[in-house]
C-alpha cells in the first residue's frame, strides 16, 4: 500500500500556502497600469430608466470613462443567455428572456447594474458614481414567488403571463392518482425552502485586459472552471473562444455560485478594450448580497399515500420555484431535472408525480448552491416521511425501515427514472441509530426538561445524484527532470484537489508527491475542462487521471523495452521502476524522462456512464431553551456511503462543511425582502446570520462504504452530501422537541419561541 496513495489520511499540501498567507487570490493580483471599475447599481427593485446623466461624473477627478448599457449594445455586445432550457408540460416553449450586462430600459431588482465607472482608483470611481444623475420611474415590484404568480401581481417581464417562466412536470400523474384512491392513509405538508445568499469567504472578482496587437482578451476571475467561463463570456462578447484566455488562481469558496457568467465579467472586458488598460473589479460584501446568484427559494406542497401497513404507494408534489428577475446559466436545471429527479429519496415508492412552476420575481437570479436541487428534494421527502411516521404511529425509524430500498434490490430504478447502482440504505440508518444512542434519548430528554429545556432528536436519510455529466481530461507530463506535472480542467475552491490528485497519481505511478505539480485554472494552458460542480472533480477528474497514468506507463514501457533490449511484454512497472522479467535489468521512470529529448506527455479523457449516488443517514439531537427559543445542537451523528474513500481526513472536512451550511439554512440564514418596495432587508452580516464555530459541534462520522459500480475509481462524490442531509435532520429534531407537526426554515429563536407559546 502506497503511504501517499488512495485511502491514506494525507495532510493537505496546499494548506501550508494558505495558512502562511502565500495564497494567490484574484484580489491579490495587480497588473501594470491597471484601472478600477465601480458598478453603479439600481437602488430600486423595478423601474423604467428615463435618463442617465453622466457628464458631471465624467469630469470628476481620476475618472477615465463611464459606460452605460447602450454603449455595450452599440459595440455589438450580445445579451447573456441561459444555458439550460426545458419544455412546459404541454410541450410548449418556456419563456426565456435575455439579459444585458448593463440594464438599458428597465431595472428589475435592487442591484441591477446601470452604469460602470472606470477610474484610476476605486475611491475615485465611487466618488464619481455619486455625481451620476439617474432618473428611474419606480414601478410596483414583487419578491415572493407565491405572490408573483397571482393574477394581479406586478410583471417582471411583459411577454409572459403571471410571471411564469415554465410549467414543468415529471412522473406519471394517472398512476399516482390511482395510488391515492387505494390509500388507507394520506399525509401532506406545505413547506418553504428558504432563499440562501452563498457568501463565500472570497467575494467574486475580475481583472480584465485587452491586447490590441493580438486582438485577444484575458480575464482573471474567481471561478469554478475557466473553460465554461471562457465559452460563455466569449459568446456574449461575440468573439472566438480562443481569443479569450481565462485564468483562475486560488479560490476562497464557490458553492456553485462561481460557476456562472456574470455582468461584471462582460463589463470589465468591454471597458478594458475601450480604455486600452487593464480593469480590476472586486466585489464588496454588501454588493455580493445584491449581485451574486442566490440559492433555494421554493414553496412546496407534498402529499403521500400509504397502505394499512405504512408502505408508500404514491407521492404528489407541487413546487413553486423562484427564478429571480433573470435566468442564470443553470437556473432552470436546478428545480427541474437536478432536484425533482431526487424526490424518490432512498425509498421504493412505486408512483411519483411532480409539477414545478418557475416564477420570475424582482430579486437576483437563483441558481446552484451547494447541492443544487438535491437539498431541496431531500428536505421535502424527509419531512413528508416524518409526518407519515407520526400519523401512522410507526415513528421515524420504523416507517423508514419498511420503505427503504434494500441492498438486495440494487441496482434499483426509481419512479423518477434514476437507477441507483449501489447502496445499503437500511444499514446506514441502523448504524446511525446505534451510534447516536437513540434508545437512550428519553433519559436525556427528561434531564433536559429538568433544566427547563426541550430536547429533540431527528433523523433523515439522503441520497444525491452527482459526478455525472460530460468527460474530464487529465494531461500528465513527464518533465525532463523526472518530475510529474498534471494539467486538469477542474478548479479547486478550497476542497484540496492538489492533495487528492497527487494521491491518485501516487497510487498508479508509484512515485512520491514531492515530485508532482498540479496545475488548474488556465484556459490557454489546459486544453479541456468541465470545471468543478456537482461533486464531480475527484470522481470524474480522478478517473481521468487513472486512465492517463495507465497510458503514460504504457507509452514509457515501450521506451523502457527498447532501452533494456527486451520484449515489451516482459516489462513490469512497479514503484517508479520498469523491471525486465527474469533479468536484473531495470530503468526508472525518472531516468527515461531525463534521457528523452522532449517531455513525455499523455492526455486522456474519461466520461462517466451514469451519475454516482452518495447516500447516508443524519441524526441530529438538540436542546431548545423554553425561555428564549435558542437552539443548541448537542450531538450530531452521520453514516455516509461515498464508495471508495480517497482521503478520509479531507472527506470528513467536506462533510463537516456541508453540515455547517445545512445547519445555517435550517436555523440561521434568512433572506428578507420588503414586500412593498423590494429592498433587501438582510443585506449584510448585521442582519443575515451565518452559523459560527460556537454554533457547531464535532460530528460523529462513520463510513459505510459500498463500492460504486459506475465510477472507475469506485467513488461516489462527497462535496454536497452534508448540506443535503442536515436541514431535514435538524428540522425533524426541532419538530420532535416542540411536539408539533412542522416549522419552516430558518427555525430562528423568535420563531421557535412563538411556537412554544402559541397557545
Amino acid at each position: 500500500m502506497n503511504k501517499f496513495g488512495i485511502g491514506q489520511p494525507v495532510l493537505r499540501d496546499e494548506d501550508i500556502r494558505f495558512i502562511s498567507g502565500q495564497g494567490l487570490y484574484t484580489g491579490d493580483i495587480s497588473l501594470e497600469n491597471q484601472t478600477f471599475m465601480y458598478v453603479l447599481r439600481s437602488n430600486i427593485a423595478h423601474g423604467k430608466i428615463k435618463n442617465i446623466a453622466i457628464a458631471d461624473a465624467l469630469n470628476a477627478e481620476g475618472v477615465i470613462n463611464i459606460f452605460i448599457g447602450k454603449d455595450l449594445s452599440d459595440a455589438g455586445i450580445k445579451d447573456m443567455p441561459t444555458n439550460f432550457k426545458t419544455k412546459n408540460k404541454d410541450d410548449s416553449d418556456m419563456f426565456t428572456p435575455e439579459r444585458s450586462a448593463i440594464a438599458i430600459d428597465m431595472v428589475r431588482h435592487v442591484g441591477d447594474p446601470i452604469a460602470i465607472i472606470i477610474a484610476e482608483t476605486i475611491e475615485y470611481a465611487k466618488n464619481a458614481s455619486e455625481l451620476i444623475d439617474v432618473d428611474i420611474e419606480e414601478l410596483p415590484s414583487v419578491t415572493s414567488a407565491s405572490e408573483a404568480i397571482k393574477d394581479n401581481a406586478p410583471q417582471v417581464w411583459n411577454k409572459t403571463k403571471n410571471n411564469l417562466c415554465f410549467d414543468w412536470e415529471m412522473g406519471e400523474e394517472e398512476k399516482v392518482n390511482e395510488a391515492f384512491k387505494k390509500a388507507d392513509t394520506v399525509v401532506e405538508i406545505k413547506l418553504i425552502n428558504n432563499r440562501i445568499v452563498p457568501n463565500s469567504m472570497e467575494t467574486r472578482g475580475a481583472i480584465a485586459s485587452y491586447n490590441g496587437k493580438t486582438n485577444k482578451y484575458e480575464l482573471r476571475c474567481s471561478s469554478q472552471g475557466v473553460h465554461s467561463i471562457r465559452d460563455r463570456v466569449s459568446e456574449v462578447l461575440n468573439i472566438k473562444a480562443e481569443d479569450l484566455r481565462v485564468i483562475t488562481t486560488d479560490v476562497g469558496g464557490g458553492f456553485g455560485m462561481k460557476l456562472f457568467n456574470y455582468p461584471e465579467y462582460i463589463c470589465a472586458l468591454f471597458a478594458s478594450k475601450k480604455v486600452e488598460r487593464p480593469v480590476k473589479w472586486i466585489s464588496e460584501r454588501s454588493e455580493a448580497f445584491l449581485s451574486d446568484t442566490h440559492g433555494r427559494d421554493h414553496v412546496t406542497k407534498a402529499k403521500m399515500a400509504l397502505d394499512k401497513d405504512g408502505i408508500f404507494l404514491g407521492i404528489k408534489i407541487n413546487t413553486t420555484a423562484n427564478m429571480g428577475a433573470y435566468l442564470s446559466n443553470f437556473a432552470i436545471f436546478i428545480p427541474t431535472l437536478a432536484g425533482t429527479a431526487m424526490l424518490a429519496g432512498c425509498y421504493k415508492t412505486p408512483a411519483i408525480y411532480v409539477n414545478v412552476l418557475g416564477v420570475f420575481t424582482h430579486t437576483p437570479a437563483i441558481d446552484a448552491y451547494r447541492g443544487a436541487g438535491r437539498p431541496e428534494a431531500s428536505f421535502v421527502i424527509e419531512r413528508l416521511v416524518d409526518i407519515a411516521g407520526m400519523k401512522t404511529g410507526l415513528g421515524p425509524i420504523e416507517i423508514r425501515r419498511r420503505n427503504l430500498i434494500p441492498s438486495s434490490e440494487m441496482p434499483y430504478k426509481t419512479a423518477l427514472n434514476h437507477t441507483y447502482d449501489s447502496g445499503d440504505f437500511i444499514s446506514n440508518m441502523e448504524l446511525a441509530v446505534k451510534d447516536s444512542d437513540w434508545e437512550g434519548f428519553k433519559s436525556r430528554a427528561n434531564s433536559s426538561l429538568n433544566n427547563n429545556k426541550l430536547r429533540g432528536i431527528g433523523l433523515a436519510t439522503y441520497i444525491e445524484a452527482c459526478s455525472g455529466g460530460g468527460p474530464e481530461e487529465a494531461t500528465i507530463i513527464l518533465e525532463k527532470d523526472g518530475n510529474i506535472t498534471l494539467h486538469i480542467g477542474t478548479q479547486s475552491n478550497g476542497q484540496g484537489h492538489e492533495t487528492a490528485y497527487k494521491q491518485i497519481l501516487c497510487e498508479y505511478l508509484g512515485i512520491g508527491p514531492e515530485k508532482m505539480t498540479v496545475i488548474q485554472g488556465d484556459s490557454d494552458l489546459i486544453a479541456f475542462g468541465s470545471g468543478t460542480g456537482g461533486s464531480r472533480s475527484v470522481p470524474v477528474g480522478g478517473a481521468a487521471i487513472k486512465v492517463a497514468s495507465e497510458n503514460i506507463i504504457g507509452q514509457t514501457k515501450i521506451i523502457a523495452a527498447k532501452k533494456l533490449n527486451v520484449d515489451e511484454n516482459l516489462i513490469e512497472y512497479k514503484e517508479g521502476l520498469f523491471l525486465a522479467e527474469a533479468t536484473n535489468l531495470t530503468v526508472s521512470l525518472e531516468d527515461l524522462a531525463k534521457e528523452s529529448d522532449i517531455p513525455i506527455k499523455v492526455s486522456s479523457q474519461w466520461t462517466p456512464p451514469n451519475f454516482t449516488f452518495p447516500n447516508g443517514c443524519h441524526i441530529c439531537e438538540l436542546e431548545v431553551d423554553k425561555n428564549t427559543g435558542y437552539i443548541e445542537i448537542k450531538k450530531y451523528t452521520v453514516v455516509d456511503d461515498f464508495g471508495l474513500v480517497i482521503n478520509p481526513q479531507m472527506l470528513a472536512g467536506q462533510v463537516h462543511g456541508g453540515i455547517a451550511q445545512g445547519i445555517g439554512q435550517a436555523i440561521y440564514e434568512n433572506t428578507v425582502y420588503d414586500e412593498e418596495n423590494g429592498q433587501l432587508l438582510s443585506g449584510s452580516f448585521m442582519d443575515y446570520a451565518l452559523p459560527r464555530a460556537e454554533d457547531l459541534i464535532n460530528v460523529d462520522i462513520r463510513w459505510n462504504m459500498v463500492p460504486c459500480e459506475t465510477n472507475l475509481l469506485q467513488i461516489k462524490g462527497a462535496g454536497e452530501a452534508g448540506a443535503i442531509g442536515s436541514p431535514p435532520a435538524v428540522i425533524n429534531a426541532i419538530v420532535n422537541a416542540l411536539n408539533i407537526d412542522h416549522i419552516d426554515m430558518p427555525a430562528t429563536p423568535n420563531k421557535v419561541w412563538s411556537r412554544i407559546y402559541k397557545n
